[in-house]
């Protein structure tokens, strides 16, 4: 079992940046293919990033996060965050992390086998 927590999440005006964090305390997050999605209400939920297992830390962005957000690890906190710049109002939902016990960045949120409670990011003047 992985035990998922997501931060970091707010309120921020257009333009801005927020970093979310994605730590687990049980396994080493390196072994897992993480992804960022997000959901809003009555939506499905939609990858934002994601990033293969450490042998090769591939990262996939799809058109409307390509250059604007960015999927990291960092070995030592056993963390991988999400750096999100340019913020638009369109990015405001819910967003989970989750993990799949597979070797490849994956898109499909039912390749992923554990889940994180959701951070809520809020854009708006």
């Amino acid at each position: 079992q992985v035990h998922l927590v997501e931060s970091g999440g707010g309120l921020v005006q257009p333009g801005g940046s927020l970093r979310l964090s994605c730590t687990a305390s049980e396994r080493n997050l390196e072994n897992y293919a993480i992804g960022w999605f997000r959901q809003a209400p009555g939506t499905e939920r939609e990858v934002v990033a994601a990033i293969s297992s450490s042998r090769s830390n591939s990262t996939y962005y799809p058109g409307s996060t390509q250059g604007r957000f960015t999927i990291s690890r960092d070995k030592v906190k056993n963390t991988v965050y999400l750096q999100m710049n340019n913020l638009k109002p369109e990015d405001t939902s819910i967003y989970y992390c989750g993990a799949a016990e597979i070797s490849v960045a994956v898109t499909n949120p039912r390749w992923y086998d554990y889940w994180g409670q959701g951070t809520q990011v809020t854009v708006s003047s």
